[in-house]
């Protein structure tokens, strides 16, 4: 669904939740924007302006193609509105009537989101002084309640969501019930701008992006080794929780995903190509493999459940308009899993997920999680009540961990429902990494099946689990938590050795050999610096540990560890260091 097509539901949907105080207020600030938009530029042309989760904004059409310098303009004719205090009036209005009305402004946009909207359906407006707009509202009491506001930013979206349709220029803006408030947002919009995922990809030298492969990031030597990392904590885990790691090709007859049913509803983000006339595609998802490596095997109930764990890689057609930094790319690789077990199963399985999947969010110092269980859709395949005993299986299983979770009506897949899993950072923002899906389909679809304790033959239900989710994704959006400042298991260069002088040289290199034979990443800084400049250096490189080497330290054959907040400890014998900090950086799990 389009966000045109959200707003026109909201317009006409009465189960849609009312707004809260602050994003009824918002909303209002939208139409005061699009009001003061239309004073400076009377030929502006209106779509929508909603709200959203920090602020909101409006899509518009106009000769006048908007820059930065122009959004004081508007906050000034902004304050003028606010500060004239006009009551926003609603009014209903007849279906012809309206048409009528906005065709006579000029308002094109309003007039086809008419036309969209259901016959017999309530029609509203919402007046504030000579403005008026196509909205069900609510509204503050009048224009003065709209306190503290700014306009933010700009945007190209193209109108009903359509490439085909106009591009519409979308002003965004934010508004809090007070400027402290504001003030307190804007400072965290430059705090994120600061831990911008891309911004300290190119300082820390993780990764980089070239026109030659478009939306596919290149890891450097830095980079690999923490995503080489991630993957060898998750492997941990799976050894302990019972996975079986498997290698699936890369490249599948498009038979495979006609199988799958992804052909009839993926195929556009899919690469193809066609080799000796038959057409093959580049996997975007495992679980289709995972089937075929299931079915090649008669399976009994007492092997049962299956875990297979799957770091390959896949490949999906974004386009270049959605794609960005790290969070959407075009390939990537998932800690993706398929579990296939019995119906009777499920729940012990749920559970088990569940605690692995907490598990790995503290490691990583995600504290704060929100869980949603998406129930059966309107469309949906299987029994109503297999569907019945799955949803209550997934509820039971988050009981049992004392989880509190809220029910996502209606928002499960075709094939079965599911939990979410969504942390939020440093700066509170909310991200979506874990998932955990009941599959009934693909198990039909490919036939699988296992013989039961009657020795009769039973379809396995099919989990669908991701913890970390995308790595590429989950890299950027832990990069910008921790402001780059890795954990010591996890840095790419852990400690930095930082001879004063030439003399000090050979013991240098004597450290980090012993450093490096236990595992340790250690670099060496051997340049002819003044001693401030490389430890000034380590630090914007966010080097854990860093090592000064001094006539004291050759003298004593030791090492006084320095950390990143410039705090030196005691000095201490090479080997008690290492033993130290060997176990300090081990992989936790």
């Amino acid at each position: 669904m389009s966000e045109h097509e959200q707003e026109i539901r909201h317009m006409i949907d009465p189960s849609v939740p009312e707004l809260t105080p602050l994003e009824t207020m918002r909303h209002s600030a939208a139409h005061v924007m699009a009001d003061a938009i239309k004073r400076l530029w009377p030929d502006a042309r209106l779509a929508f302006g909603p709200h959203t989760e920090d602020g909101f904004y409006y899509d518009i059409e106009m000769g006048h193609r908007l820059v930065p310098e122009d959004f004081e303009k508007i906050e000034a004719k902004m304050a003028e509105i606010v500060a004239g205090k006009h009551p926003f009036v609603r009014e209903e209005i007849d279906r012809a009537e309206a048409i009528a009305l906005f065709e006579g402004m000029g308002e094109r946009f309003k007039v086809e989101a008419i036309a969209a909207i259901p016959e017999g359906a309530a029609l509203t407006l919402y007046r504030s002084g000579d403005f008026v707009d196509l909205c069900r509202g609510p509204h503050v009491a009048d224009t003065g309640q709209v306190k503290a506001f700014k306009v933010m930013s700009i945007a190209g979206a193209y109108w009903r969501g359509d490439e085909k349709g106009p591009m519409l220029q979308r002003v965004y803006g934010t508004a809090f019930p007070s400027r402290k408030e504001l003030k307190v947002h804007l400072e965290m919009i430059e705090e994120a701008k600061r831990r911008d995922h891309r911004k300290l990809g190119r300082e820390l030298g993780l990764f980089a992006f070239d026109p030659i492969a478009p939306a596919s990031p290149f890891f450097t030597g830095k980079g690999a080794a923490v995503y080489n990392l991630l993957q060898a904590y998750v492997r941990k885990l799976y050894v302990r929780y019972g996975y079986e790691e498997i290698i699936t090709p890369q490249i599948f007859d498009m038979e495979l995903f006609h199988t799958s049913g992804h052909y009839e509803h993926y195929k556009d983000n899919m690469f193809a190509c066609t080799i000796d006339e038959r057409e093959f595609g580049v996997k975007p998802m495992n679980c289709p493999g995972h089937c075929v490596l299931f079915r090649q095997n008669r399976r009994s109930y007492r092997e049962l459940p299956v875990r297979f764990a799957d770091f390959g890689r896949l490949h999906r057609y974004e386009r270049a308009g959605v794609t960005h930094g790290l969070t959407r790319v075009r390939t990537f690789c998932q800690d993706d899993a398929h579990i296939f077990c019995t119906p009777e199963q499920v729940g012990q399985e749920i559970s088990g997920v569940t605690r692995m999947i907490l598990e790995c969010y503290r490691t990583f110092g995600f504290e704060e999680l929100e869980i949603e269980v998406s129930t059966r859709p309107e469309s949906f395949l299987g029994e109503l009540e297999t569907w019945n005993r799955a949803e209550d299986a997934l509820k039971a299983a988050l009981d049992r961990e004392g989880l509190t979770y809220v029910i996502n009506e209606g928002d499960g897949a075709f094939y079965g429902p599911k939990i979410d899993f969504k942390v939020r950072d440093a700066l509170r923002r909310s991200w979506q990494l874990g998932t955990i899906q009941l599959d009934f389909q693909l198990p039909q679809r490919f036939g699988l099946e296992f013989v039961d304790h009657g020795d009769g033959r039973t379809r396995p239900v099919m989990i669908h689990r991701a913890m970390l989710g995308s790595l590429e994704r989950f890299f950027g959006v832990y990069l910008e938590h921790i402001a780059g400042r890795f954990p010591l298991w996890l840095a790419p260069v852990q400690v930095g050795i930082l001879p004063i002088a030439d003399r000090h040289h050979g013991w240098a290199e004597a450290v980090a050999s012993a450093l490096r034979g236990r595992g340790i990443r250690a670099e060496v800084d051997l340049r002819s610096e003044k001693l401030g400049h490389k430890i000034r250096e380590a630090t914007l490189q966010r080097v854990p540990v860093m090592l000064v080497l001094g006539d004291k330290e050759v003298e004593g054959q030791g090492v006084a560890a320095r950390t990143l907040d410039g705090k030196t400890g005691p000095l201490e014998a090479l080997a008690d260091f290492v033993d130290r900090l060997a176990a300090e950086a081990a992989i936790p799990a």
